[in-house]
């Protein structure tokens, strides 16, 4: 009898994955051990306790952590969730966070794609779902600085901010980012059909009718300032460390500028 390690197809070795949702170099292990009989290679995952990997891999995870760095100006930012608490302080989904930091920062967001097997490992080994979030990363360019916050004690929400500021107001920018979740710096960088979606709405509201057009767009533009822009844009939000000023106020006291910001919140 031959004892040849047989030749494995790669489109068995999807089907193995596509059925248990185990790592590649697992299925086609398992796929060599079972001499290529798919259901024997079901088995075996099992037992290793792989194949359970797909049925988790729908559930949400509201918990886990946010980890954000800065190091000789370049930042990463990354948010590893998991189903429960208790996971989320495990010394493995800690340890998996970390390394995923690592490689974050020193090849970018990209970097988290060679996880994928030790994640589905690690999946099987604490018993429920664990997926990278979002992971980016940053770097300062000329006079620009980066700034970092996690929010405490959970750290399950994390912003990295690049900015022409000092490093003390951009650390005040991302606290403030943390806790008012903008979505853009400027009202420039809202799309325009968003815009024109809620203009389209403030229109039609019933103590708008009989007024003339000019006071009709008036009304219409305020509304949008303090229900849209002042909701979604950084610059037009209350600053938290002084609500009577805009951010946009407060940075431009100090001739300062935020030039881009990822945030990352894992939450109910």
């Amino acid at each position: 009898m031959s004892s040849e390690t047989p030749e494995i197809p790669a489109s068995l070795v999807k089907e193995l994955r596509d059925m248990t949702g185990a790592g590649m170099m697992e299925c086609k292990r398992a796929l060599v051990e079972t001499k290529g009989a798919l259901d024997e290679a079901v088995r075996v995952l099992r037992e290793k306790g792989l194949a359970s990997a797909a049925k988790r891999a729908g559930r949400r995870t509201p918990e886990g952590k946010v980890l954000a760095r800065i190091d000789d100006g370049r930042g990463a930012i990354v948010a590893v969730g998991s189903e429960t608490e208790p996971v989320s302080a495990n010394e493995e989904f800690l340890g998996f966070a970390e390394r995923v930091m690592s490689a974050v920062e020193e090849e970018g967001p990209e970097a988290i794609q060679k996880f994928e097997q030790e994640r589905v490992e690690l999946v099987a080994r604490v018993g429920e779902n664990v997926e990278v979030v979002g992971a980016a990363r940053l770097e300062a360019d000329g006079n620009e600085v980066l700034a970092a916050y996690v929010h405490p004690p959970a750290e399950k929400i994390g912003v990295l901010v690049r900015a022409q500021a000092s490093p003390e107001l951009a650390r005040l920018v991302a606290m403030h980012i943390s806790f008012a979740s903008p979505r853009f710096v400027t009202r420039s960088e809202v799309p325009s059909d968003e815009v024109e979606a809620e203009r389209a709405i403030l229109s039609k509201l019933p103590d708008l009718e009989g007024k003339p057009d000019q006071v009709r767009e008036k009304i219409i533009e305020g509304r949008l300032a303090k229900g849209l822009f002042a909701e979604a844009v950084l610059d037009d939000q209350p600053w938290i460390h002084d609500p009577d000023r805009t951010v946009g106020e407060a940075l431009a006291e100090h001739g300062a500028e935020v030039r881009e910001f990822v945030r990352y919140a894992l939450t109910q």
